[in-house]
Protein backbone atom coordinates (compact mmCIF):
# COMPACT_ATOMS: atom_id res chain seq x y z
CA UNK A 1 0.00 0.00 0.00
CA UNK A 2 1.28 3.53 -0.77
CA UNK A 3 1.63 6.00 2.00
CA UNK A 4 -0.72 8.42 0.25
CA UNK A 5 -2.89 5.68 0.18
CA UNK A 6 -2.46 5.49 4.04
CA UNK A 7 -3.12 8.41 5.01
CA UNK A 8 -6.45 9.13 2.64
CA UNK A 9 -7.10 5.99 5.91
CA UNK A 10 -5.32 7.72 8.85
CA UNK A 11 -8.13 9.61 11.12
CA UNK A 12 -6.97 13.68 10.65
CA UNK A 13 -5.36 13.41 7.45
CA UNK A 14 -7.27 14.28 4.61
CA UNK A 15 -7.09 14.72 0.82
CA UNK A 16 -5.82 17.64 -0.63
CA UNK A 17 -8.34 20.17 -2.51
CA UNK A 18 -7.14 20.41 -6.26
CA UNK A 19 -8.70 23.64 -6.68
CA UNK A 20 -7.63 25.32 -3.80
CA UNK A 21 -4.02 24.22 -3.98
CA UNK A 22 -4.00 23.54 -0.11
CA UNK A 23 -4.79 20.62 1.90
CA UNK A 24 -8.10 19.89 3.68
CA UNK A 25 -8.79 20.46 6.67
CA UNK A 26 -5.18 22.41 7.92
CA UNK A 27 -6.22 25.57 9.44
CA UNK A 28 -5.61 29.15 7.76
CA UNK A 29 -3.19 30.78 9.79
CA UNK A 30 -4.16 34.15 11.50
CA UNK A 31 -2.84 37.29 9.54
CA UNK A 32 -2.13 35.67 6.06
CA UNK A 33 -3.59 37.23 3.39
CA UNK A 34 -6.69 35.60 1.69
CA UNK A 35 -6.17 32.59 -0.37
CA UNK A 36 -2.52 32.22 0.73
CA UNK A 37 -1.55 29.30 3.02
CA UNK A 38 1.57 28.98 4.96
CA UNK A 39 3.76 25.99 4.08
CA UNK A 40 5.54 24.76 6.99
CA UNK A 41 9.11 23.65 6.36
CA UNK A 42 12.45 25.29 6.17
CA UNK A 43 12.77 26.39 2.61
CA UNK A 44 9.73 28.76 3.22
CA UNK A 45 10.94 30.92 6.13
CA UNK A 46 15.28 31.16 4.12
CA UNK A 47 12.65 32.14 1.15
CA UNK A 48 11.40 34.70 2.88
CA UNK A 49 14.19 35.96 5.25
CA UNK A 50 16.57 36.54 1.90
CA UNK A 51 13.24 38.26 0.08
CA UNK A 52 13.17 40.60 2.94
CA UNK A 53 16.94 41.23 2.94
CA UNK A 54 17.02 42.31 -0.55
CA UNK A 55 14.39 44.81 -0.01
CA UNK A 56 16.02 46.38 2.65
CA UNK A 57 14.81 44.57 5.39
CA UNK A 58 15.05 42.66 8.58
CA UNK A 59 14.61 39.05 8.48
CA UNK A 60 11.50 37.82 9.92
CA UNK A 61 12.22 37.79 13.81
CA UNK A 62 10.75 34.71 16.29
CA UNK A 63 9.87 32.76 12.86
CA UNK A 64 11.14 29.39 12.97
CA UNK A 65 10.06 26.64 10.53
CA UNK A 66 8.09 23.73 11.92
CA UNK A 67 9.71 20.66 11.73
CA UNK A 68 7.89 18.11 9.01
CA UNK A 69 6.22 15.34 10.67
CA UNK A 70 6.96 12.43 9.20
CA UNK A 71 4.42 10.01 9.09
CA UNK A 72 5.97 6.34 10.58
CA UNK A 73 4.14 3.28 8.77
CA UNK A 74 3.76 1.92 11.90
CA UNK A 75 1.37 4.55 12.99
CA UNK A 76 -0.85 4.50 9.87
CA UNK A 77 -2.58 1.06 10.79
CA UNK A 78 -5.18 1.73 13.72
CA UNK A 79 -6.05 -1.46 15.38
CA UNK A 80 -9.49 -2.80 14.46
CA UNK A 81 -11.59 -5.23 16.00
CA UNK A 82 -13.22 -7.50 13.16
CA UNK A 83 -17.12 -8.21 13.40
CA UNK A 84 -16.12 -12.39 13.96
CA UNK A 85 -14.08 -11.35 17.03
CA UNK A 86 -16.91 -8.79 18.40
CA UNK A 87 -19.71 -11.22 17.86
CA UNK A 88 -17.05 -13.43 19.80
CA UNK A 89 -16.89 -11.80 22.60
CA UNK A 90 -20.06 -10.37 22.91
CA UNK A 91 -21.11 -14.29 23.00
CA UNK A 92 -18.90 -15.08 25.77
CA UNK A 93 -20.53 -11.64 27.62
CA UNK A 94 -23.90 -13.15 26.91
CA UNK A 95 -23.32 -16.77 28.41
CA UNK A 96 -21.58 -15.52 31.10
CA UNK A 97 -24.66 -12.79 32.16
CA UNK A 98 -27.14 -15.93 31.28
CA UNK A 99 -25.55 -18.53 33.46
CA UNK A 100 -24.69 -16.19 36.60
CA UNK A 101 -28.58 -15.15 36.39
CA UNK A 102 -29.69 -19.13 36.27
CA UNK A 103 -27.60 -19.69 39.19
CA UNK A 104 -29.02 -16.17 40.71
CA UNK A 105 -32.57 -18.13 40.04
CA UNK A 106 -31.44 -21.23 41.18
CA UNK A 107 -30.09 -19.87 44.21
CA UNK A 108 -33.32 -17.77 44.84
CA UNK A 109 -36.09 -20.42 44.24
CA UNK A 110 -34.19 -23.62 45.59
CA UNK A 111 -31.90 -22.87 47.89
CA UNK A 112 -33.17 -19.44 49.22
CA UNK A 113 -35.34 -20.94 52.10
CA UNK A 114 -32.19 -22.92 53.28
CA UNK A 115 -30.06 -19.65 53.97
CA UNK A 116 -32.39 -17.57 54.82
CA UNK A 117 -33.28 -19.60 57.55
CA UNK A 118 -29.67 -20.36 58.16
CA UNK A 119 -28.54 -20.07 61.88
CA UNK A 120 -25.44 -18.72 60.85
CA UNK A 121 -27.87 -15.44 59.15
CA UNK A 122 -26.21 -12.75 61.14
CA UNK A 123 -30.11 -10.81 60.22
CA UNK A 124 -32.01 -13.65 61.99
CA UNK A 125 -30.05 -12.73 65.41
CA UNK A 126 -30.95 -8.80 64.65
CA UNK A 127 -34.86 -9.63 63.64
CA UNK A 128 -35.25 -12.17 67.07
CA UNK A 129 -33.85 -9.05 69.06
CA UNK A 130 -36.81 -6.87 67.74
CA UNK A 131 -38.82 -8.73 66.80
CA UNK A 132 -41.40 -11.46 69.42
CA UNK A 133 -42.19 -14.57 67.29
CA UNK A 134 -45.65 -14.37 65.35
CA UNK A 135 -48.11 -17.08 65.85
CA UNK A 136 -49.42 -20.15 63.77
CA UNK A 137 -53.64 -20.71 63.78
CA UNK A 138 -55.36 -23.49 61.80
CA UNK A 139 -57.83 -22.40 59.16
CA UNK A 140 -60.78 -22.02 61.92
CA UNK A 141 -58.57 -20.18 64.44
CA UNK A 142 -57.02 -22.51 66.96
CA UNK A 143 -53.92 -20.99 68.02
CA UNK A 144 -51.47 -23.38 67.41
CA UNK A 145 -48.10 -22.09 68.25
CA UNK A 146 -47.62 -18.85 69.93
CA UNK A 147 -44.64 -17.06 72.23
CA UNK A 148 -45.03 -15.11 75.39
CA UNK A 149 -41.83 -14.12 77.59
CA UNK A 150 -39.65 -15.48 75.03
CA UNK A 151 -40.92 -19.11 75.22
CA UNK A 152 -42.58 -20.82 72.34
CA UNK A 153 -45.84 -22.85 73.25
CA UNK A 154 -47.87 -25.61 71.08
CA UNK A 155 -51.15 -26.25 72.66
CA UNK A 156 -52.29 -29.22 71.13
CA UNK A 157 -48.88 -30.77 71.94
CA UNK A 158 -48.05 -33.48 69.32
CA UNK A 159 -50.98 -33.57 66.96
CA UNK A 160 -49.67 -31.16 64.79
CA UNK A 161 -46.49 -31.52 65.67
CA UNK A 162 -44.87 -32.53 62.43
CA UNK A 163 -46.96 -29.64 60.38
CA UNK A 164 -46.23 -26.96 62.32
CA UNK A 165 -42.79 -27.77 63.50
CA UNK A 166 -40.62 -26.74 66.44
CA UNK A 167 -38.59 -24.03 67.51
CA UNK A 168 -35.68 -25.15 69.51
CA UNK A 169 -32.96 -27.38 68.70
CA UNK A 170 -33.18 -25.77 65.18
CA UNK A 171 -36.25 -25.64 63.83
CA UNK A 172 -38.81 -28.12 61.94
CA UNK A 173 -42.09 -27.92 59.34
CA UNK A 174 -44.08 -24.44 59.38
CA UNK A 175 -41.40 -23.47 62.08
CA UNK A 176 -38.74 -23.47 59.69
CA UNK A 177 -40.00 -22.81 56.46
CA UNK A 178 -42.30 -19.61 57.74
CA UNK A 179 -39.08 -18.00 60.21
CA UNK A 180 -38.81 -15.15 57.71
CA UNK A 181 -42.47 -14.95 57.76
CA UNK A 182 -42.47 -15.31 61.69
CA UNK A 183 -40.06 -12.95 62.41
CA UNK A 184 -41.12 -9.66 59.74
CA UNK A 185 -43.55 -7.66 61.37
CA UNK A 186 -46.15 -5.23 59.86
CA UNK A 187 -47.56 -3.45 62.51
CA UNK A 188 -48.70 0.29 62.35
CA UNK A 189 -45.64 3.00 62.05
CA UNK A 190 -47.82 4.41 65.51
CA UNK A 191 -47.52 0.61 67.30
CA UNK A 192 -43.97 0.41 66.04
CA UNK A 193 -42.93 3.94 67.62
CA UNK A 194 -45.02 3.45 71.11
CA UNK A 195 -42.91 0.00 71.43
CA UNK A 196 -39.56 1.92 70.73
CA UNK A 197 -40.42 4.41 73.96
CA UNK A 198 -41.40 1.23 75.76
CA UNK A 199 -38.91 -0.79 74.88
CA UNK A 200 -41.06 -3.38 73.56
CA UNK A 201 -40.70 -5.69 71.02
CA UNK A 202 -42.74 -5.39 67.80
CA UNK A 203 -45.21 -8.62 66.97
CA UNK A 204 -44.36 -10.73 64.17
CA UNK A 205 -46.78 -11.62 61.87
CA UNK A 206 -49.33 -14.03 62.56
CA UNK A 207 -49.48 -17.21 59.92
CA UNK A 208 -52.80 -19.12 59.63
CA UNK A 209 -52.71 -22.39 57.66
CA UNK A 210 -54.84 -24.63 55.37
CA UNK A 211 -55.41 -27.45 58.36
CA UNK A 212 -58.68 -27.88 59.17
CA UNK A 213 -58.75 -28.94 63.13
CA UNK A 214 -61.59 -31.21 63.24
CA UNK A 215 -59.86 -32.83 60.41
CA UNK A 216 -56.27 -32.72 61.85
CA UNK A 217 -57.51 -34.06 65.30
CA UNK A 218 -59.77 -37.13 63.27
CA UNK A 219 -56.39 -37.97 61.45
CA UNK A 220 -54.17 -38.25 64.31
CA UNK A 221 -56.95 -40.51 65.97
CA UNK A 222 -57.69 -42.86 62.92
CA UNK A 223 -53.88 -43.53 62.88
CA UNK A 224 -54.12 -44.50 66.54
CA UNK A 225 -50.49 -46.43 68.18
CA UNK A 226 -49.06 -47.63 64.54
CA UNK A 227 -46.80 -45.89 62.55
CA UNK A 228 -47.49 -44.13 59.17
CA UNK A 229 -49.19 -40.95 58.14
CA UNK A 230 -52.33 -39.72 56.60
CA UNK A 231 -52.59 -36.62 54.16
CA UNK A 232 -56.04 -34.99 53.06
CA UNK A 233 -56.23 -32.27 50.61
CA UNK A 234 -59.00 -30.68 48.78
CA UNK A 235 -58.98 -31.39 45.27
CA UNK A 236 -60.65 -28.23 44.14
CA UNK A 237 -57.73 -25.52 45.49
CA UNK A 238 -54.95 -27.72 46.44
CA UNK A 239 -55.32 -26.83 50.14
CA UNK A 240 -53.81 -29.38 52.55
CA UNK A 241 -56.61 -29.80 55.31
CA UNK A 242 -54.85 -32.27 57.30
CA UNK A 243 -51.40 -33.95 57.35
CA UNK A 244 -50.56 -36.29 60.75
CA UNK A 245 -47.19 -38.73 60.95
CA UNK A 246 -46.45 -40.80 63.62
CA UNK A 247 -44.29 -41.81 65.70
CA UNK A 248 -44.66 -37.71 67.01
CA UNK A 249 -43.15 -35.61 69.37
CA UNK A 250 -44.11 -33.15 71.81
CA UNK A 251 -42.52 -29.70 70.56
CA UNK A 252 -42.68 -28.54 73.91
CA UNK A 253 -40.45 -30.98 75.52
CA UNK A 254 -38.28 -31.57 72.47
CA UNK A 255 -35.41 -29.79 74.28
CA UNK A 256 -35.78 -32.08 76.95
CA UNK A 257 -36.61 -35.23 74.62
CA UNK A 258 -33.71 -34.14 72.09
CA UNK A 259 -31.38 -37.15 72.63
CA UNK A 260 -33.67 -39.70 72.65
CA UNK A 261 -35.41 -38.15 69.13
CA UNK A 262 -32.66 -37.10 67.24
CA UNK A 263 -30.84 -40.40 67.63
CA UNK A 264 -33.68 -43.61 67.66
CA UNK A 265 -33.55 -44.15 63.74
CA UNK A 266 -36.18 -46.98 64.30
CA UNK A 267 -38.56 -44.77 65.18
CA UNK A 268 -37.69 -42.05 63.37
CA UNK A 269 -40.09 -39.49 64.78
CA UNK A 270 -38.45 -36.41 63.49
CA UNK A 271 -39.38 -36.95 60.29
CA UNK A 272 -42.66 -35.78 58.64
CA UNK A 273 -43.52 -39.45 57.14
CA UNK A 274 -46.13 -37.82 55.33
CA UNK A 275 -43.91 -35.91 53.12
CA UNK A 276 -40.40 -37.45 53.25
CA UNK A 277 -41.14 -40.70 53.67
CA UNK A 278 -40.83 -43.36 50.77
CA UNK A 279 -42.77 -46.55 50.74
CA UNK A 280 -43.49 -48.82 48.39
CA UNK A 281 -47.32 -48.29 47.02
CA UNK A 282 -48.52 -51.85 46.90
CA UNK A 283 -51.58 -52.25 44.90
CA UNK A 284 -52.44 -47.99 44.76
CA UNK A 285 -49.76 -48.01 42.13
CA UNK A 286 -52.53 -49.99 40.30
CA UNK A 287 -53.96 -46.53 39.19
CA UNK A 288 -50.76 -45.89 37.24
CA UNK A 289 -50.23 -49.36 35.92
CA UNK A 290 -54.17 -48.88 34.29
CA UNK A 291 -53.51 -45.72 32.91
CA UNK A 292 -50.65 -46.73 30.98
CA UNK A 293 -52.85 -49.50 29.70
CA UNK A 294 -55.56 -47.00 29.15
CA UNK A 295 -52.85 -44.75 26.82
CA UNK A 296 -51.63 -47.74 24.98
CA UNK A 297 -55.16 -49.24 24.04
CA UNK A 298 -56.39 -45.90 22.74
CA UNK A 299 -58.55 -45.17 26.35
CA UNK A 300 -60.27 -48.73 25.67
CA UNK A 301 -60.45 -51.60 28.45
CA UNK A 302 -62.73 -52.90 26.06
CA UNK A 303 -60.74 -56.14 24.91
CA UNK A 304 -58.68 -56.79 28.09
CA UNK A 305 -60.33 -60.28 29.67
CA UNK A 306 -58.28 -62.43 32.25
CA UNK A 307 -58.91 -65.92 33.76
CA UNK A 308 -57.32 -65.48 37.27
CA UNK A 309 -55.81 -68.92 38.77
CA UNK A 310 -54.80 -67.61 41.72
CA UNK A 311 -51.10 -67.59 40.44
CA UNK A 312 -49.27 -66.66 37.48
CA UNK A 313 -45.49 -67.59 36.59
CA UNK A 314 -42.98 -66.13 34.01
CA UNK A 315 -39.40 -66.95 33.18
CA UNK A 316 -39.40 -68.90 36.19
CA UNK A 317 -40.88 -65.74 38.82
CA UNK A 318 -44.33 -66.60 40.30
CA UNK A 319 -46.65 -63.82 41.48
CA UNK A 320 -49.72 -64.64 43.65
CA UNK A 321 -52.59 -63.41 44.11
CA UNK A 322 -53.44 -62.90 48.15
CA UNK A 323 -54.12 -65.68 49.64
CA UNK A 324 -53.57 -67.40 46.20
CA UNK A 325 -57.63 -66.36 45.70
CA UNK A 326 -58.75 -67.32 42.42
CA UNK A 327 -60.50 -64.41 40.91
CA UNK A 328 -62.16 -66.29 37.54
CA UNK A 329 -62.89 -64.31 34.55
CA UNK A 330 -62.00 -60.96 34.81
CA UNK A 331 -62.55 -57.48 33.19
CA UNK A 332 -59.87 -54.42 33.75
CA UNK A 333 -63.11 -53.45 36.35
CA UNK A 334 -63.27 -56.21 38.05
CA UNK A 335 -59.29 -56.80 38.34
CA UNK A 336 -59.02 -53.69 39.88
CA UNK A 337 -61.88 -53.83 41.96
CA UNK A 338 -60.25 -57.35 43.53
CA UNK A 339 -56.72 -56.03 43.49
CA UNK A 340 -55.93 -58.91 40.99
CA UNK A 341 -51.51 -59.53 40.65
CA UNK A 342 -51.99 -61.85 38.34
CA UNK A 343 -54.17 -59.76 36.34
CA UNK A 344 -51.97 -57.02 36.61
CA UNK A 345 -48.93 -58.59 36.15
CA UNK A 346 -50.15 -59.80 32.50
CA UNK A 347 -51.30 -56.31 31.90
CA UNK A 348 -47.41 -55.09 32.58
CA UNK A 349 -45.81 -57.97 30.32
CA UNK A 350 -48.32 -56.07 27.54
CA UNK A 351 -46.99 -52.50 28.38
CA UNK A 352 -44.43 -50.94 26.04
CA UNK A 353 -41.76 -49.63 28.32
CA UNK A 354 -41.27 -46.08 27.01
CA UNK A 355 -44.48 -45.36 26.80
CA UNK A 356 -45.05 -46.93 30.49
CA UNK A 357 -42.59 -44.81 31.98
CA UNK A 358 -44.04 -41.55 30.54
CA UNK A 359 -46.92 -42.92 31.93
CA UNK A 360 -45.32 -42.84 35.71
CA UNK A 361 -43.44 -39.01 34.52
CA UNK A 362 -46.76 -38.04 33.63
CA UNK A 363 -48.28 -38.92 37.15
CA UNK A 364 -44.83 -36.96 38.49
CA UNK A 365 -42.45 -39.91 39.87
CA UNK A 366 -39.00 -38.92 39.41
CA UNK A 367 -39.84 -35.32 39.71
CA UNK A 368 -40.53 -32.51 42.51
CA UNK A 369 -43.85 -32.47 43.55
CA UNK A 370 -46.08 -28.68 42.98
CA UNK A 371 -46.36 -27.90 46.61
CA UNK A 372 -45.06 -25.38 48.98
CA UNK A 373 -43.79 -28.00 51.93
CA UNK A 374 -39.98 -27.81 51.94
CA UNK A 375 -37.98 -30.87 51.85
CA UNK A 376 -40.47 -32.95 50.33
CA UNK A 377 -39.49 -36.56 48.84
CA UNK A 378 -39.08 -36.99 45.28
CA UNK A 379 -41.07 -40.84 44.19
CA UNK A 380 -39.13 -43.14 42.34
CA UNK A 381 -40.06 -45.03 39.32
CA UNK A 382 -37.40 -47.39 38.91
CA UNK A 383 -38.21 -49.83 36.26
CA UNK A 384 -35.04 -50.20 33.43
CA UNK A 385 -35.75 -51.21 29.91
CA UNK A 386 -33.59 -54.00 30.16
CA UNK A 387 -34.47 -55.59 33.40
CA UNK A 388 -36.38 -59.08 32.82
CA UNK A 389 -40.30 -60.38 33.62
CA UNK A 390 -39.91 -60.67 37.34
CA UNK A 391 -39.19 -57.00 37.43
CA UNK A 392 -41.97 -55.72 35.22
CA UNK A 393 -44.35 -58.06 36.89
CA UNK A 394 -43.27 -56.90 39.97
CA UNK A 395 -43.27 -52.96 39.43
CA UNK A 396 -46.54 -53.61 37.94
CA UNK A 397 -48.42 -54.33 41.25
CA UNK A 398 -46.34 -51.82 42.90
CA UNK A 399 -43.88 -53.68 44.52
CA UNK A 400 -39.87 -53.99 42.70
CA UNK A 401 -37.81 -50.74 43.76
CA UNK A 402 -41.11 -48.34 43.24
CA UNK A 403 -41.36 -45.69 46.09
CA UNK A 404 -43.95 -43.13 46.37
CA UNK A 405 -44.65 -40.62 49.82
CA UNK A 406 -48.27 -40.26 51.07
CA UNK A 407 -48.92 -36.86 50.17
CA UNK A 408 -47.65 -38.13 46.72
CA UNK A 409 -50.87 -40.72 46.25
CA UNK A 410 -53.15 -38.24 47.89
CA UNK A 411 -52.26 -35.77 44.85
CA UNK A 412 -52.73 -38.40 42.26
CA UNK A 413 -56.43 -39.12 43.92
CA UNK A 414 -56.73 -35.56 43.86
CA UNK A 415 -55.74 -35.40 39.97
CA UNK A 416 -58.33 -38.13 39.39
CA UNK A 417 -61.07 -36.45 41.87
CA UNK A 418 -60.53 -33.24 39.59
CA UNK A 419 -61.32 -34.33 35.84
CA UNK A 420 -57.66 -35.24 35.82
CA UNK A 421 -56.65 -31.84 36.78
CA UNK A 422 -54.26 -31.22 39.63
CA UNK A 423 -53.82 -27.85 41.98
CA UNK A 424 -50.70 -26.98 43.16
CA UNK A 425 -50.52 -28.13 47.14
CA UNK A 426 -49.88 -26.06 50.01
CA UNK A 427 -50.52 -25.36 53.50
CA UNK A 428 -49.87 -21.47 53.62
CA UNK A 429 -53.06 -20.06 53.27
CA UNK A 430 -52.64 -16.42 54.83
CA UNK A 431 -50.25 -14.06 56.54
CA UNK A 432 -51.82 -11.43 58.80
CA UNK A 433 -50.06 -8.34 60.76
CA UNK A 434 -50.56 -8.07 64.66
CA UNK A 435 -53.61 -5.51 63.91
CA UNK A 436 -55.46 -8.25 61.61
CA UNK A 437 -54.24 -6.43 58.39
CA UNK A 438 -53.37 -8.68 55.61
CA UNK A 439 -49.94 -9.13 54.36
CA UNK A 440 -50.48 -12.57 51.93
CA UNK A 441 -53.30 -14.50 50.86
CA UNK A 442 -52.93 -17.68 48.75
CA UNK A 443 -54.82 -18.41 45.42
CA UNK A 444 -55.06 -21.73 44.20
CA UNK A 445 -52.78 -22.47 41.29
CA UNK A 446 -53.35 -25.45 39.03
CA UNK A 447 -50.40 -27.37 38.80
CA UNK A 448 -50.63 -29.14 35.53
CA UNK A 449 -53.32 -31.42 33.69
CA UNK A 450 -51.92 -34.69 35.02
CA UNK A 451 -54.50 -36.88 32.33
CA UNK A 452 -57.49 -36.55 30.59
CA UNK A 453 -60.89 -35.49 31.70
CA UNK A 454 -61.86 -39.06 30.44
CA UNK A 455 -58.91 -40.85 31.30
CA UNK A 456 -59.95 -39.83 34.77
CA UNK A 457 -63.87 -40.61 34.29
CA UNK A 458 -62.19 -44.08 33.82
CA UNK A 459 -60.26 -44.72 36.56
CA UNK A 460 -62.65 -43.05 38.89
CA UNK A 461 -65.02 -46.01 37.84
CA UNK A 462 -62.60 -48.23 38.46
CA UNK A 463 -61.81 -46.57 42.27
CA UNK A 464 -65.55 -46.89 42.72
CA UNK A 465 -66.29 -50.45 41.78
CA UNK A 466 -63.40 -50.66 44.90
CA UNK A 467 -65.86 -49.01 47.56
CA UNK A 468 -68.88 -50.97 46.21
CA UNK A 469 -67.79 -54.88 45.36
CA UNK A 470 -63.91 -54.82 45.73
CA UNK A 471 -61.45 -54.56 48.79
CA UNK A 472 -63.02 -51.18 50.31
CA UNK A 473 -66.46 -52.49 50.54
CA UNK A 474 -66.19 -52.06 54.17
CA UNK A 475 -65.70 -47.93 54.33
CA UNK A 476 -69.00 -47.87 51.29
CA UNK A 477 -71.63 -45.21 52.37
CA UNK A 478 -74.84 -43.73 51.50
CA UNK A 479 -73.89 -40.07 52.88
CA UNK A 480 -71.14 -39.41 50.50
CA UNK A 481 -69.62 -41.39 47.18
CA UNK A 482 -66.31 -42.72 47.94
CA UNK A 483 -63.69 -43.84 45.22
CA UNK A 484 -60.54 -45.73 46.19
CA UNK A 485 -57.73 -48.17 45.56
CA UNK A 486 -56.38 -50.65 48.42
CA UNK A 487 -52.67 -51.65 48.78
CA UNK A 488 -50.86 -54.33 50.91
CA UNK A 489 -47.00 -53.12 50.33
CA UNK A 490 -43.95 -55.46 51.57
CA UNK A 491 -41.16 -54.30 52.25
CA UNK A 492 -38.72 -56.85 53.19
CA UNK A 493 -37.52 -60.53 52.38
CA UNK A 494 -39.91 -61.55 54.96
CA UNK A 495 -43.04 -60.35 53.09
CA UNK A 496 -44.05 -58.11 55.93
CA UNK A 497 -46.29 -55.21 54.64
CA UNK A 498 -47.64 -52.02 54.84
CA UNK A 499 -51.70 -51.35 54.78
CA UNK A 500 -52.43 -48.20 52.09
CA UNK A 501 -55.98 -46.71 51.07
CA UNK A 502 -56.00 -43.84 48.49
CA UNK A 503 -59.19 -42.21 47.43
CA UNK A 504 -61.52 -39.59 47.42
CA UNK A 505 -64.66 -38.77 48.88
CA UNK A 506 -67.77 -36.48 47.66
CA UNK A 507 -71.06 -35.11 48.23
CA UNK A 508 -72.80 -32.25 46.31
CA UNK A 509 -69.61 -29.87 45.64
CA UNK A 510 -67.31 -30.51 48.21
CA UNK A 511 -64.59 -33.18 47.65
CA UNK A 512 -61.27 -34.28 49.68
CA UNK A 513 -58.59 -36.74 48.80
CA UNK A 514 -57.28 -38.83 51.29
CA UNK A 515 -54.11 -40.86 51.50
CA UNK A 516 -53.76 -43.23 54.30
CA UNK A 517 -50.37 -45.54 55.21
CA UNK A 518 -50.24 -47.74 58.10
CA UNK A 519 -46.38 -49.48 58.57
CA UNK A 520 -46.16 -52.87 59.45
CA UNK A 521 -49.82 -54.19 59.89
CA UNK A 522 -49.39 -57.30 58.37
CA UNK A 523 -50.72 -58.90 55.23
CA UNK A 524 -54.04 -56.83 54.78
CA UNK A 525 -54.82 -52.68 53.80
CA UNK A 526 -58.17 -53.19 56.30
CA UNK A 527 -55.83 -51.05 58.64
CA UNK A 528 -55.53 -48.24 56.29
CA UNK A 529 -58.93 -48.78 54.76
CA UNK A 530 -60.81 -48.03 58.32
CA UNK A 531 -58.60 -44.96 59.11
CA UNK A 532 -59.58 -43.55 55.83
CA UNK A 533 -63.30 -44.18 56.38
CA UNK A 534 -62.41 -42.34 59.54
CA UNK A 535 -61.10 -39.61 57.83
CA UNK A 536 -64.09 -39.24 55.61
CA UNK A 537 -66.45 -39.28 58.27
CA UNK A 538 -65.10 -36.47 59.65
CA UNK A 539 -65.00 -34.50 56.38
CA UNK A 540 -68.74 -34.65 56.03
Amino acid sequence: MSREKNQLHRPGLHRADPSSGRSEGRPKEEGAPSGSYLQAGKEGTEGQNASAANQGRAPLAGKTSRPKRRLRRSNLHAPVIHNTEFTVISSVFVALFIAVGAYFIHFMVQEGDYYRNNAYNPRLSVAEARVTRGDILSSDGKVLASSKDGNRSYPFEDVYAHAVGYNSNGKGGVELQENDTLLRSHVSPVRRIQNLFAGKKDQGDNVTLTLDSKIQQAAYGAIGNHKGAVVVLDPDTGKILAMVSKPDFDPNKLEKNWDKLSTDKDQAALVNRANQGLYPPGSTFKIVTSLAYLRQNNGSDHNFSYDCTGTFSKDGYTIHCFGNEKHGRENLTQAFGNSCNTAFSNVGLSLNYEQWKQTAGDMLFDTNLPTDLSNSATSKFQLAKSDGAAAIMQTAIGQGNTLVTPIHMAMLASAVANGGKLMRTYIKDKVTSEDGLPVYSAEARQAGQLMTSAEADQLKSYMRYVVTNGTARSINSKSYTIYGKTGTAEYNSEKDSHSWFVGFAEQDQKKVAVAVILEEVGGTSTSATSAAGAVFKACF
